[in-house]
């Protein structure tokens, strides 16, 4: 395999700063949770369009309809993702929100083991026990502040479950199609599934204030391609586990950004809660041996 131009752990650790800011630019969009979800997968969609079209025309072309269903499908499992994350982000904590849709390993293993017959170790039993705990603490502090930053958690929870299918549904694939011909098909595929909600619940298109309008693009930019596409690229260079264990820094940027641009302080559960699911992940996601590296 041929070295990358870009040092591919660096890559990683820059995305991890770009998907930090996904959080900040919901909170300061003025729409929606759907359409900021619609706008944020549609602008990369057209962002991304030219150069899937000039590189990898022919893959698309050609791609079976086995691959195909199992693209729409993954595309989904992320439209629920973002519709459910980012509809947390009106009723709860930056920080809870971001701490709770970052469980997904959990689910992700827990998901190889069902369908790809993975085990996962003691240790790893203790890391998920570890992290659950983390979520239980979280809960339990929202729970005080009132049932609406608990729906908000749930929702957030409920957003981890799917970006984990999301991720199962497209393991396969992955090793199949290159990247730009796999994404800009689950991106648009989430974005049809996103716009058909939007017009289930009546929500306006537009007009929006021009602020919002750039926040959109903002998602699209550094969170969507920035963040979670150079993730998928660093995939082919490095082991699945180490990307998995950096998106893990992403609720310690968002809440740091939360502070410094909303003032949001985490209270004290939301930060016993945080440190214990970040600790339990780390202790899951390591206790799994090998880390299939995509292509």
């Amino acid at each position: 395999m041929s070295q990358p131009a870009i040092n591919p752990h660096l890559a990683v650790v820059l995305s991890v700063f770009a998907v930090s800011f996904g959080a900040i630019f919901i909170k300061a969009a003025d729409a929606p949770p759907l359409i900021v979800a619609v706008y944020r997968l549609g602008f990369t969609v057209l962002l991304l369009a030219p150069i899937t079209l000039a590189t990898g025309w022919q893959e698309l072309r050609t791609m079976g309809r086995r691959d195909l269903s199992l693209a729409c499908a993954a595309g989904l499992m992320l439209a629920l993702h973002f519709a459910t994350w980012i509809t947390s982000l009106s009723y709860t904590s930056i920080a809870s929100s971001t701490v709770l849709v970052n469980m997904h390993p959990l689910f992700a293993i827990a998901g190889g083991y069902l369908f790809y017959k993975e085990k996962v170790s003691v240790k790893g039993m203790i890391g998920a026990a570890i992290a659950l705990a983390g979520s239980l603490v979280i809960g339990f502090g929202d729970f005080n502040i009132g049932g609406q930053a608990l729906y908000g958690d749930f929702l957030a929870f409920a957003g981890a479950f799917f970006v984990a299918g999301y991720m199962l549904v497209g393991r396969g694939i992955r090793g199949r199609l290159s990247l730009f011909p796999y994404i800009i098909v689950v991106y648009g595929v989430a974005t049809l599934f996103l716009i058909l909600g939007a017009l289930a619940y009546r929500l306006p298109f537009y007009p929006y204030p021009p602020m919002t309008w750039l926040m959109f693009l903002l998602l699209a930019v550094f969170p969507t391609i920035f963040g979670h596409t150079v993730f998928n690229w660093a995939l082919r260079y490095v082991n699945a586990s180490v990307v998995s264990v950096s998106i893990l820094g992403e609720p310690v940027g968002a809440s740091i950004l939360a502070y410094f641009f909303f003032q949001q302080i985490p209270a004290a559960p939301q930060v016993m809660g945080g440190l214990l699911i970040i600790c339990g992940l780390v202790v899951f996601i390591f206790s799994v041996t090998g880390g299939n590296r995509q292509t």
